[in-house]
């Protein structure tokens, strides 16, 4: 499980991508779920979480960015 700060760490491609997999990650999770599969189910909450975090992440810093611009343009 990533913290936020390690994420902060990343570039804009590697957030992403990291978002990619932690959904394909919860479908298999989901599936594995369903098909009675799945033997830790809090690893469903988990994964949620950090998908949540990646984007929190992602929306910081394109929000930074974007005041930045304000700031830039006065």
């Amino acid at each position: 499980m990533m913290k936020a700060s390690e994420i902060r760490e990343l570039g804009l491609e590697e957030k992403e991508r990291k978002l990619v997999e932690k959904k394909e990650e919860l479908f298999n999770l989901r599936f594995q779920h369903s098909s009675g599969q799945l033997e830790n189910s809090s690893r469903i909450k988990q994964t949620k979480r950090e998908i949540a975090r990646i984007k929190t992440v992602i929306r910081e810093s394109a929000k930074i960015k974007k005041n930045n611009n304000k700031t830039d343009k006065e």
